[in-house]
């Protein structure tokens, strides 16, 4: 069976201590019980998450979605989004099959990057690793005020806002992803085809702008 490999990138910065954390956590919950009761995703979502704040970590490698077990997840520290796509690229290298003369590899990953602030590292490093990874759908989330949604659009033409990054807006953002990697699965369990972008993700909700 061929993995549909979906990679979540979460800002986890000082900035994130509180509500916002909090509310990444409750996400997740919510993406996990609406996934895991999606016979498609079920087939062939695996998942992985990435952190990143003064480093980053892979907290989760690529899992089955039934094997999946939350992660724990805390706040502090500066916004390192270039080591965390230097990782993404790293990671996808070593844990998605590739397509060989000889068999078929596993969907290309599909990538959500949420934050709420601004790299401060080297982001240049990491755009060019992502690059090479020949990555599937790549989708990078505002969240709140003080997130650079012009940096963010360096990485990809694909980029929506939130607001807020209070509770509701973040579980509204989490909802959609499940229901974005459910459609994905569908996509490739019955027809085979990968998304390639918002236009073939369901609409996002009131509180998930796409930035035009």
């Amino acid at each position: 069976m061929r993995k549909l490999p979906v990679y979540l990138l979460l800002d986890t910065s000082g900035s994130m201590q509180g509500e916002p954390i909090e509310a990444v956590r409750n996400g997740m919950q919510t993406l996990l019980s609406a996934l895991r009761q999606d016979p498609h995703a079920i087939e062939s979502a695996w998942l992985s998450v990435i952190t990143f704040s003064d480093v980053a970590r892979q907290v989760t490698p690529l899992t089955e979605l039934g094997q999946f077990n939350m992660p724990a997840i805390m706040a502090s520290g500066t916004t390192s989004m270039g080591a965390a796509l230097k990782l993404l690229a790293e990671r996808v290298g070593i844990e998605v099959a590739r397509t060989t003369a000889d068999q078929k590899g596993d969907w290309k990953p599909i990538v959500f990057l949420m934050t709420d602030g601004d790299p401060t590292d080297d982001l240049a490093a990491g755009i060019d690793a992502v690059k090479q990874a020949k990555l599937g759908t790549v989708i990078a989330c505002a969240a709140g005020p003080n997130a650079n949604v012009t940096e963010l659009q360096r990485i990809t033409e694909s980029v929506v806002r939130l607001d807020t990054a209070d509770s509701n807006t973040i579980r509204a953002f989490f909802k959609w992803v499940s229901a974005s990697i459910a459609t994905t699965s569908q996509k490739v369990d019955l027809n085979k085809k990968e998304a390639s972008g918002l236009a073939d993700l369901p609409p996002p909700p009131p509180e998930v702008n796409v930035v035009l």
